[in-house]
């Protein structure tokens, strides 16, 4: 089960859902589309995706939890899928998400993210950092790629972090809930490729965005220090 979290990439998103379909023969993908204005829904759609989108933006948690709600009933299935999320703009590289979806199918941990091997693009680690800060403040840990939106887990770790933190908070709060609930975790460098925001005046408005909403995420999850959960992983 694949919820691809999408706003405005038409561009991308059909080489996206090609290689997911590529890589799981025969799983249910299911954009969360966020409002977009270019035509990404219907390039999903002819891309064999199932779309879910509202008239007007709710921002990344917001929509993929409304995705996901559509589906959470196989979590309680004794024998349920592994659950996969990403970003729409991976493009062919998604096609090395099924690292993630096999660590979590092996036992190898209960939340598996995507690191990105090689960063492309991008501003100067601000809310990278505020997010790996308010993570350790919470739960103790310190994962290297506390923003990944790829994610694989098991349908009661599902159940645990849903519905997402609004906005750009929701991997933050992600980790801090499923460290919190005594979950796995444990990061995988990926050769991946996405489309990077650069230092632009919209780039810089996206990350002002992300900042806001990390903020906001860990001041609906901070508690009194010295009571965090377990470390993270990282494997290659």
């Amino acid at each position: 089960m694949i919820v691809i979290a999408a706003h405005d990439e038409a561009d991308r998103i059909g080489a996206t859902l090609d290689a997911l379909a590529a890589s799981f023969p025969g799983s249910e993908r299911i954009v969360a589309d966020d409002a977009s204005t270019d035509g990404s829904a219907e390039v999903a759609l002819r891309h064999g995706a199932q779309v879910i989108s509202r008239r007007r933006s709710h921002g990344k948690g917001g929509n993929v939890s409304a995705a996901v709600e559509s589906v959470l009933d196989l979590a309680d299935a004794p024998e349920g899928p592994v659950f996969l999320l990403c970003d729409a703009d991976l493009g062919a590289s998604a096609a090395e998400l099924g690292r993630l979806v096999d660590a979590v199918e092996a036992g190898e941990c209960d939340l598996a993210v995507g690191a990105f091997a090689r960063r492309v693009g991008g501003g100067f680690g601000a809310a990278r950092g505020l997010s790996r800060w308010a993570i350790r403040r919470c739960c103790g840990a310190e994962p290297i790629a506390p923003l990944s939106g790829q994610r694989a887990m098991r349908g009661d770790v599902l159940r645990a972090v849903h519905p997402f933190a609004a906005g750009y908070g929701m991997e933050t709060a992600m980790t801090i809930d499923a460290v919190r609930a005594g979950f796995r975790l444990r990061e995988y460098e990926l050769e991946l490729e996405h489309r990077a925001t650069g230092r632009t005046p919209s780039g810089f408005a996206h990350r002002g965005r992300q900042l806001l909403d990390i903020a906001r995420a860990y001041i609906s999850r901070r508690r009194p220090p010295g009571r965090g959960g377990r470390e993270s992983e990282r494997a290659r």
